[in-house]
């Protein structure tokens, strides 16, 4: 029995001076604070699998090239949905057997609805959105059109998606778990704004993608984190949380009741409380799993609350030395 003890003490401590750099028990809070799971939870985060990065679409500033595009499938006309092992025509010149090409297909929002003011000419002025659709492979090129086999499909296939040379991409490296620091005050780190996100969600969660504005011309690369924040003043804007100002939030017993900046709602005879002067929080954390020059695609990896389109988006510099340690 002693032995069986002795044992398992000795894999413990083994474990234990194993642990990676970077632990929430290595990462010191910074002066001033008082680490607790409010203001620095333990950030586990969520790595992107290989369909997340495949299937995760991107906005660009030079339209892509259409001449090469789908023309139709082995069914055509009463099949119009193809997927995996299905066979498809493209349409233009130059492929090759073998040879792989991506679809995607340029998006357009039915919805007129602007998520923040300014929207639809921020994400006018940033670029066209694309969808990433499939991949296939060119199997013989005897006919006028090539005939290729879906070999992964992220949704399906339709008549019309434009068909680009395939590019195999980068892998995200390991972020071990870390302190959050939920209130950490902005910089003047790399930032920028959400744009808009996948499939045109305007709340987001752990595992979803987004779009912003900020790409490799600001040095924003494949495996970098930014985390998603949100000042309290936009809600003074937002038609519907705005009226949550209006509500009453004091106690009928309350001498000197509180009124949130006055001039916009219902003066009081209590403390004036400026949502602008509340500390900026932080939301989320978000990988860049694709770039452009201009843009970056993201995917939610660690969410306290909803990350909403319209929130910003900052280098996240103490998860940088994390995953880039890891990673060798």
């Amino acid at each position: 029995m002693k032995k069986i003890g002795i044992l398992i003490i000795m894999a413990a401590t083994a474990l234990w001076s194993q642990a990676p750099a970077g632990t929430p028990a290595s990462t010191p809070a910074p002066e001033g604070t008082i680490a607790t799971t409010a203001n620095f939870p333990i950030e586990r985060v969520q790595m992107p699998t290989s369909n997340d990065i495949y299937c995760a679409g991107f906005i660009s500033k030079q339209t892509l090239p259409d001449a090469h595009y789908v023309a139709g499938g082995l069914q055509t006309p009463s099949t119009t949905k193809f997927v995996n092992g299905d066979v498809v025509y493209l349409h233009g010149t130059g492929y090759t057997p073998g040879s792989e090409y991506e679809i995607i297909r340029e998006l357009r929002d039915m919805n007129e609805y602007e998520m923040f003011p300014g929207q639809r000419k921020l994400l006018k002025a940033t670029g066209q959105p694309y969808m990433e659709v499939a991949r296939v492979m060119v199997i013989d090129t005897r006919s006028k059109t090539a005939i290729a086999r879906v070999k992964f499909a992220c949704d399906p296939v339709n008549p019309g998606d434009t068909a680009i040379p395939y590019v195999e991409k980068p892998a995200i490296a390991f972020h071990p778990p870390v302190r959050f620091d939920r209130f950490l005050p902005a910089s003047s780190k790399v930032s920028g704004r959400i744009l808009m996100g996948k499939d045109f969600d305007s709340v987001l969660g752990t595992g979803q993608k987004l779009y912003f504005n900020v790409g490799s011309n600001q040095g924003v690369k494949v495996g970098d984190y930014f985390r998603a924040v949100r000042n309290y003043d936009v809600d003074l804007h937002d038609p519907v949380d705005s009226l949550s100002f209006k509500a009453a939030y004091s106690e009928d017993t309350q001498k000197k009741q509180a009124s949130f900046d006055p001039g916009l709602w219902e003066k009081s005879n209590g403390p004036v409380l400026h949502v602008r002067d509340l500390p900026r929080r932080a939301v989320g954390e978000v990988v860049v799993i694709g770039v452009t020059p201009t843009t970056a695609t993201g995917m939610v990896v660690f969410s306290m609350e909803d990350i909403h389109v319209g929130d910003g988006v900052e280098l996240d510099e103490q998860a940088q030395p994390q995953a880039q340690a890891q990673a060798q």
